[in-house]
């Protein structure tokens, strides 16, 4: 903030008085019974500047690797065949996944600092003649917000199920082998959220 007078070489400038006050937030100014030809300044410049940088990296990895198999049945070399039976083999797989980024704490606060001044006043009382008095405020406000959100989600699920082999042979008498069922199951959610 600046005051500046100038008086011509055969005139004098009387009572000036200049009140400033608050450059933080609202600035007042006053030029009172200046005198002829005076010439009086009342400048106050007021900048902000706000910068908020969220760099939001989240990466997740699900994997999941199963292999389930059922074993051989065999009925053989028998005078009366029986039966033989393996149990089912089953894999399955539940996978969810949520990844929320939020920035709005910082974004708020970068917002509400940058927000503008209070008012400014000037007040200019009883010039002289071909006097020049004048006031200026100039608030100046530059906010920047920067979000990068790197998000990175992968599900692998690898499952294997074998059901063994079956063999009736060299039996006097039919049987039954049976190998169990054999069955894979996955479910998998994945939920992301990005709010700046």
């Amino acid at each position: 903030m600046k005051i500046r007078k100038t008086v011509g070489a055969a005139v004098t400038s009387l009572g000036l008085v200049v009140g400033l006050s608050g450059f933080a937030g609202a600035t007042t100014g006053t030029i009172t019974n200046s005198g002829n030809d005076a010439d009086n300044l009342i400048t106050a410049t007021s900048t902000k500047t706000t910068t908020a940088t969220n760099n939001n990296n989240a990466g997740v990895l699900n994997l999941n690797a199963q292999g389930a198999g059922s074993g051989a049945a065999s009925v053989s070399g028998n005078n009366s065949a029986g039966s033989a039976a393996t149990g089912a083999a089953s894999n399955s797989s539940n996978s969810s996944t949520g990844v929320s980024v939020s920035n709005s704490g910082s974004s708020a606060a970068a917002l509400a600092a940058a927000a503008p001044s209070a008012g400014h006043a000037a007040s200019i009382n009883n010039s002289g003649n071909n006097s020049t008095n004048t006031a200026s405020f100039v608030d100046t406000t530059t906010t920047t917000v920067t979000n990068t959100n790197n998000v990175g989600v992968a599900n692998l699920n690898l499952q294997v199920a074998q059901s063994g082999p079956a063999t009736v042979t060299g039996n006097n008498s039919l049987g039954s082998a049976t190998t169990g069922a054999v069955s894979n199951s996955s479910t998998t959610s994945t939920n992301v959220v990005i709010n700046n």
